[in-house]
């Protein structure tokens, strides 16, 4: 089958909702990966919204509570990022402390590829490798393609304006209800230091790191205050 036909067969007849993930799903049939999560760009870390398992989902966070990495790198510059072996050379010198996570989990390789347009990143579709090297011409086609109907359909998904200020990117339809949990903890942090929200984001991050967390963990601990950050 081509790959569009594939594509089709795996979004006929589901929900709006269920969509990014089924594409995720569709990724991960098409090429030689093992998984496969969508982001959504937003203001201080990438929010993700679906992954094909698991091991993707939390790759995708462990580049979120970073804030560093190829899908971080993408959505900024708006071009797909190709980290062709994490364990060794270019791209493991890029990112060594994702790479060594990564690796560490498992996974040899990462592709990030923009959604939206050459004016607006949205967010990433993001591919994992258990295996070192690069995709051919062809399968980046693919992945493009999957990236350009992921566009689409996160476009056509209703937004829930009234849960950030206007010209915010919206949340879409609950898909990242767990990250609000981020942005309330944010929030927390900002009114237990006293800081900004860059400041109070940059702590939730480093105490994550510091204990090999997530920042979602991390966030869920100060939501329920298991947690609360001091003044030093």
């Amino acid at each position: 089958m081509r790959a569009s036909d594939v594509i089709a067969d795996g979004v006929r007849g589901v929900e709006a909702a269920e969509v990014p993930g089924r594409l995720c799903a569709v990724a991960v049939k098409l090429l030689p990966v093992m998984g496969a999560s969508v982001s959504l760009r937003s203001n201080g870390m990438p929010v993700q919204l679906s992954a094909s398992s698991d091991r993707a989902a939390h790759l995708s966070e462990i580049q979120a509570t970073l804030g560093d990495g190829p899908c971080v790198y993408a959505a900024a510059i708006g071009a797909p990022v190709l980290a062709d072996d994490l364990m060794n050379g270019r791209d493991a010198r890029r990112w060594p402390v994702f790479a060594q996570q990564a690796t560490a989990a498992g996974v040899r390789a990462v592709y990030s590829i923009p959604l939206g347009n050459d004016a607006v990143c949205v967010g990433t579709l993001d591919l994992y490798r258990d295996t070192p090297g690069p995709l051919d011409a062809g399968e980046l086609r693919t992945a493009q393609l999957v990236a350009g109907v992921m566009t689409v359909a996160l476009m056509a998904l209703p937004g829930q304006e009234e849960n950030g200020p206007e010209g915010d990117q919206p949340w879409l339809s609950g898909l990242a209800t767990d990250f609000d949990e981020v942005y309330q903890a944010v929030g927390m942090i900002m009114v237990q230091l006293g800081v900004g929200s860059d400041e109070a984001l940059a702590r939730l991050r480093a105490h994550a790191f510091a204990h090999n967390l997530t920042a979602l963990e991390v966030a869920r601990d100060v939501v329920s205050h298991r947690k609360r950050f001091e003044r030093d």
